[in-house]
């Protein structure tokens, strides 16, 4: 059978779009190689900027038990904390939840879905052909959102590839009673920083990215943990109180923060596919979302305005996505390069006064606005 649209990934950005689309009539199918619902390494947080957008949707994020916050914390490896309230705000929910969510609502709104890993994706004379490890499958459009690192992405030669990414993504989920629910902190200890923010079940996200030269250095998650984490104060009374709930910590090698093309043999990437901001910034999940959607409304115009080429599509994109994302990500390598830089943030630590007003300023330079709807 022929799609007007396939989707390769499943997360954020690829169930969006297949909504998006989906709602306009469109053929969709997603292809994705994890049954839902099922945990994923990743921050938890969201910000306000794509509420709206996700409530016009269907989405009822009270009813998912979405958990408001409005507070931003970031302390260094001595202990020094400053806090601010965020601009815009936003909510913290597992992607167990939000993705499985969205996955019911593309399913009632008609969206294919086919649980299997796709192998390669080949475009001949204006026809995508999508090999699964079942089948094969053809389509007018594909749209890449298969997330931070895949089989793919080396099966396509995206140049990213070739160079070894240094970085180590590390997330459970904990019963800890002494974090508030309205906060997001972020905590720096040597090689890395990590993350504690609520969910809607009431347990603590604690995400964490580390320098896998500095991780390799000890025995394993738990070794790294007691010997480097804890070195931060409010990580080692977390680490010391804290009940996890996984069996085993989820965890993701080689996440790389490169540039990567936004468009490849005509496959509009979109999500993590697209380009990664660092997790310090906290809004990887709503630009993910908001790719989704701006993939679908490219896709939409090709399909419904006639002399709409495909190679403006993909010119609109290219500009699109990088007049939304471009500066953010800048800012995001910036501030990575100073959180990661021990003599650098603890000297910004010893002369900022804890006002709020200059954490505030660096929020909105990584963030957007609300998305319109």
């Amino acid at each position: 059978m022929n799609h007007d649209v396939i989707i390769v990934g499943g997360g954020l950005a690829g169930l969006t779009a297949s909504i998006c689309l989906s709602k306009q009539g469109l053929s969709t199918l997603i292809l994705e190689k994890n049954k839902y619902p099922h945990h994923k390494v990743c921050g938890e947080y969201i910000s306000n900027e794509v509420r709206p957008f996700l409530e016009s949707l269907g989405l009822d994020l009270t009813e998912l038990g979405a958990v408001p916050i409005d507070t931003f914390s970031i302390s260094n490896q001595k202990g020094k904390r400053l806090r601010c309230k965020l601009p815009l705000g936003g909510f913290g929910i597992s992607r167990y939840t939000l993705d499985n969510a969205l996955y019911q609502l593309a399913l009632g709104l008609g969206v294919g879905i086919s649980f299997e890993t796709v192998s390669s994706i080949r475009y001949v004379d204006g026809q995508f052909f999508v090999q699964g490890k079942e089948n094969e499958y053809t389509g007018s459009m594909v749209i890449g959102a298969f997330g931070k690192r895949s089989v793919l992405d080396k099966s396509m030669d995206r140049t990213f590839m070739q160079t070894k990414s240094p970085w180590l993504g590390v997330k459970g989920h904990f019963r800890y009673a002494n974090h508030p629910e309205n906060e997001v902190s972020l905590h720096c200890f040597p090689g890395g920083y990590g993350g504690l923010s609520m969910t809607e079940d009431g347990l603590i996200n604690f995400c964490y990215l580390a320098s896998y030269k500095v991780f390799q250095q000890y025995e394993g998650i738990d070794g790294f943990n007691d010997r480097v984490v804890s070195k931060n104060p409010f990580l080692k009374k977390f680490m010391e109180t804290a009940e996890p709930i996984f069996k085993n910590p989820l965890s993701i090698a080689q996440i790389s923060f490169a540039k990567k093309e936004l468009v490849h043999d005509h496959v509009l990437m979109c999500g993590d596919s697209a380009g990664l901001i660092h997790p310090l910034c906290g809004n990887g999940m709503a630009m993910a979302i908001h790719s989704g959607k701006i993939a679908s409304d490219v896709t939409l115009r090709y399909f419904n305005e006639k002399g709409y080429s495909r190679t403006k599509m993909e010119d609109d994109y290219t500009k699109l996505w990088k007049s939304n994302f471009d500066s953010r990500l800048y800012y995001g390598r910036k501030l990575q390069n100073l959180i990661t830089n021990p003599l650098m943030v603890n000297g910004i630590f010893s002369i900022i006064p804890n006002s709020g007003t200059f954490l505030s300023a660096i929020i909105k330079r990584t963030h957007g606005k609300p998305i319109l709807v």
